[in-house]
């Protein structure tokens, strides 16, 4: 029979709804309930690719005497850490505290008011490893309940008031200068592992924010040592079996510190941000291997991680058929069976035929590239090339007829504008058509069905205006169904997705979109009083403390990205109001960020844009005429959308504005601001379009840096060389 987590959409709850816990979704039933029958709260949270979540379910949640025991000392809450950031983050800090690590499952006990006095992460269901049974673990929690009630509560006090001020930070003063950003590369730097790439030991996270501010660095001291430790980095990634080799994209992490052996799940914020890092790479370097890892990690998430309604699913998991990395794995008889004669070769590529056990799965990992490996066995690289393209295909065919990983199919609002502003970027710099609708299709997406209606469970705010009631994002979708309030990192990274789609086509919805988000942003989550933004809406329920997390992990922080989208729309939008609030979270975080840079990636980014000189490139071109009215952007065959309202994405008619473009494409400038309308247009959304005539009658480019223009230029050699010079 099932329990109460039939009703939730979460694939990750809906894989416990026929455990025989009586499990309760977060929420007032739960805790009431635990008041009204005086028990303690288990709090138990994971998400649905976790492997030892599913390891833990299978041994303790699944058994019915465990069950019982749960259900009979406890009222047992179940929580998908993607769904309900918040809660996992509060209570993370509890078991940090407590435990001096932390990680997933996690496993709380609450009193029944939610205040946390015990925690741990997995328990298996037999002594192990100094690690104590979970039964008894629960014996234990449940007669300190009954007889030292008085300790718990002095604990949870404790702890609460430690998780509250882990969100107190003082207002700074402190110069924002370069310096900060030279003592967190030295930090960064005396953490790389000049071998294998990374960062720290092992098991090894890939840390693509880390790697995008040390480009950004890179660019700025011209520093070999840095590009080294960037490239040394996505070599080691992209080479090992972190990284799908047949069918793209990248696995959770490392166990080991040479990138071979990878925790086997898939999540989607991670190959957003790694998609990214790589086209950066691209362009930073003209190493036609970054892009074509870039474009694998696209394709993959667009096959196989794509709803039909545009939005991009969560994760995949580890295992299938109950083992980790099934379904990714080969041996060298498979290879003989699919390959024939040129299974040898190959697998010699693959690092499999040279083992002798024929029947061992094996990871798939290269060690060189694709020409080198043919120039050391006397090959063609070019005949190696299409024998490895021929071999690839065959072998994922034969990988497709697997049976695949669980995979989690909500979107996430925040993973999804990841994805979003990867795409978007992609679409711009290699002018893919694929990509750019792809982009649009999501953005579309997410503001149709990830906000809230209009006058539904909206608010006011203090001034007594309703500023976000048609603004109020939601979390998540599944099944066309949206729910629970979303996060500040959701407001920031769909600002930030916006923006770069605007970017990409030129339409005023999007950054007019993301303006409007952004002022909802700010009416929802800023405190004037603590100077700083908070993770939860001040129309969201009261927890035992309002969230704020600071750092930057697997996902930047809500704190980060507002930071970095506000201090973009103030110079797109004129808008000072933003820079105000942006720099006063740079300036109560600059003290850490000097001396954690592997903890501040993305701040970090944000910090290098304020103290650079960011340029504003506006591209002009004629208004259109009257018998061609969807002229007016460089966006746009009728047919590409055939809804009313729509316009395409492929214009006519705008050559040399398109021939402008095309020189910003593969430029690596990530302080730039693009912006382009009909000439006469586009002023009320932006003073950047502002008193930018076409000359002559021709597609016009503007470029500025901080109050100083170059001279405008319908020549894209011309702007080509102005952006070099920037960009130098």
């Amino acid at each position: 029979m099932a329990n109460r987590l039939e009703n939730e959409t979460s694939p990750y709850l809906l894989q416990h709804k026929d455990n025989p816990v009586d499990w309760f979704p977060w929420g007032d039933e739960a805790f009431e309930t635990a008041k009204r029958l005086d028990k303690p709260v288990l709090l138990s949270v994971g998400y649905s690719a976790c492997h030892w979540c599913h390891v833990m379910a299978h041994e303790s949640f699944e058994d019915p005497t465990t069950a019982q025991q749960m259900n009979q000392g406890f009222v047992n809450i179940k929580v998908d850490r993607e769904e309900r950031p918040d809660v996992d983050n509060i209570y993370m800090q509890a078991v940090q505290a407590l435990t001096g690590r932390g990680g997933w499952p996690m496993t709380v006990f609450l009193l029944p008011d939610g205040v946390p006095f015990y925690g741990g992460t997995y328990f298996p269901p037999a002594d192990y490893g100094g690690m104590p049974a979970f039964s008894r673990v629960l014996t234990a929690v449940g007669d300190a309940y009954k007889t030292r009630r008085d300790e718990l509560q002095s604990t949870g006090k404790q702890l609460t008031e430690h998780i509250a001020g882990m969100t107190r930070l003082q207002p700074g003063d402190q110069l924002l200068s370069a310096t900060i950003l030279d003592q967190a590369a030295e930090s960064i730097l005396a953490e790389h592992d000049p071998e294998s790439g990374g960062f720290g030991p092992a098991p090894k996270f890939p840390q693509p924010m880390t790697l995008d501010f040390l480009m950004r660095y890179h660019q700025r001291s011209k520093r070999d040592s840095v590009l080294e430790a960037v490239e040394t980095t996505l070599h080691g990634m992209a080479f090992g079996g972190m990284y799908d080799h047949l069918g793209g994209g990248f696995h959770r992490y490392s166990t080991d510190a040479m990138w071979l052996v990878p925790h086997f799940e898939k999540m989607l914020y991670d190959n957003a941000q790694l998609a990214r890092v790589y086209l950066d790479a691209f362009k930073l370097t003209d190493n036609p291997f970054y892009l074509q890892v870039a474009g694998e990690t696209l394709d993959y998430v667009l096959r196989d991680m794509t709803g039909p309604e545009g939005g991009f699913y969560s994760s995949q998991d580890a295992d299938s058929e109950g083992e980790e990395g099934k379904f990714y794995m080969w041996t060298p008889n498979e290879f003989r069976e699919l390959l024939g004669e040129d299974a040898e070769i190959i697998g010699r590529y693959y690092r499999l035929s040279e083992d002798e056990h024929l029947d061992d799965p094996h990871i798939l990992h290269v060690e060189v590239s694709v020409t080198d490996f043919a120039e050391e066995h006397g090959l063609d690289p070019d005949d190696f090339g299409l024998k490895l393209r021929t071999a690839r295909d065959k072998l994922l065919a034969a990988r497709t007829a697997r049976v695949h990983p669980g995979r989690d199919d909500k979107a996430v609002t925040s993973w999804n504008a990841l994805m979003l502003r990867a795409l978007a970027e992609a679409a711009l710099t290699l002018d893919n058509e694929h990509y750019r609708r792809a982009a649009v299709r999501n953005a579309d997406f997410l503001l149709d069905n990830l906000r809230q209606p209009q006058g539904v469970g909206g608010g006011e705010s203090e001034a007594g205006t309703s500023i976000f009631r048609s603004n109020r994002l939601l979390r998540s979708w599944k099944d066309g169904s949206a729910r629970n309030k979303g996060y500040l990192e959701d407001y920031a990274l769909l600002i930030d997705g916006l923006i770069a789609v605007y970017e990409a086509t030129f339409e005023p919805r999007y950054l007019s979109e993301a303006i409007g988000l952004a002022d909802a942003m700010i009416d929802l989550f800023w405190d004037e009083s603590a100077q700083a933004f908070f993770d939860t809406g001040r129309d969201h329920e009261a927890l035992i403390t309002r969230p704020r997390h600071l750092f930057d992990n697997a996902m930047p922080s809500g704190t980060s990205v507002a930071t970095g989208v506000l201090l973009r729309l103030a110079l797109l939008t004129g808008n000072t109001d933003y820079e105000r609030r942006a720099t006063a979270g740079l300036r109560a975080l600059a003290p850490m960020l000097s001396q954690s840079g592997t903890s501040f990636g993305h701040l970090l980014c944000a910090l290098d844009f304020y103290v650079s000189r960011p340029q504003e490139l506006a591209v002009v071109w004629p208004a259109p005429s009257s018998a061609h009215p969807e002229d007016s952007s460089l966006s746009a065959h009728p047919e590409v959308h055939p809804e009313p309202g729509r316009r395409a994405l492929e214009g006519r008619g705008h050559d040399l504005a398109k021939s402008l473009i095309d020189a910003v494409r593969a430029v690596y400038a990530p302080r730039l601001l693009l912006v382009g309308a009909p000439e006469g247009s586009g002023a009320d959304l932006t003073p950047l379009l502002a008193d930018r005539p076409t000359r002559d009658g021709q597609p016009t480019a503007y470029l500025c840096e901080r109050f100083v223009c170059q001279a405008p230029t319908s020549d894209p050699g011309e702007l080509a060389k102005q952006l070099e010079a920037a960009n130098s």
